[in-house]
């Protein structure tokens, strides 16, 4: 099964959006595999978006990023990266289809509700610069059986 990372962005956090993205994730059948908030430091903002830092909004991104705690997440299942990916929309809230999570709650480019891995190799960095083994936790889920065929998985 593959794994994610999602971060509830300071604007999903400030606006009580925590829960209902949560529960979008699972209603699509997505198992929850670690959780945590924390408050984002300038060593990790700065590793997390290094290919941006030449960027001239790269300050404004750190900014919005330590507004307020954020929530981080792994979700796993099958095909999950691409899964969360479209679950989430456009990165332009304003550009995201109605029914996705940022066409839903995010009119902004900045304030677009949750960060999401935009691949499986990036998926595997990521969580590991937020979660240490041990963290991330591996447990039977009893839902397998109605969400996937038998030879799915």
């Amino acid at each position: 099964m593959e794994r994610t990372l999602v971060i509830l962005k300071p604007s999903a956090v400030q606006r009580g959006l925590i829960g209902e993205i949560i529960s979008r994730f699972e209603r699509k059948g997505l198992q929850l595999v670690g959780l945590k908030m924390i408050r984002l430091t300038d060593e990790v903002l700065n590793e997390h978006y290094a290919h941006l830092s030449d960027r001239p909004f790269f300050a404004r991104i750190k900014q919005s990023m330590q507004a307020s705690p954020v929530v981080v997440c792994c979700w796993q299942g099958l095909d999950c990266v691409q899964i969360v990916r479209s679950m989430t929309g456009a990165t332009n809230g304003r550009n995201a289809l109605p029914g996705t999570i940022r066409g839903d709650y995010s009119v902004s480019t900045q304030e677009n509700i949750v960060h999401t891995s935009d691949s499986v190799e990036n998926a595997a960095i990521e969580l590991s610069r937020f979660f240490d083994e041990t963290e991330l936790l591996d447990y039977a889920f009893s839902a397998d059986n109605f969400l996937y065929a038998a030879d799915e998985k």
